[in-house]
């Protein structure tokens, strides 16, 4: 999932795939409201998805 980049805690990746099953247009705006806050509280944080080898 593309937005794994910017959430990177596996809390708020479990939060992101639980608001994204729900439907409706509220649960829509609810997703945006927590990628947004997420994404920001998260932005300090390493990036566990990428790996550490730059030799290639």
């Amino acid at each position: 999932m593309e937005l794994h980049r910017w959430i990177k805690t596996d809390c708020g990746r479990a939060k992101l795939a639980d608001l994204a099953a729900r439907p409706g247009v509220l649960a829509r705006l609810r997703l945006i409201w927590f990628v947004l806050i997420a994404a920001l509280r998260d932005w300090p944080l390493p990036n566990t998805d990428q790996s550490g080898d730059s030799s290639s």
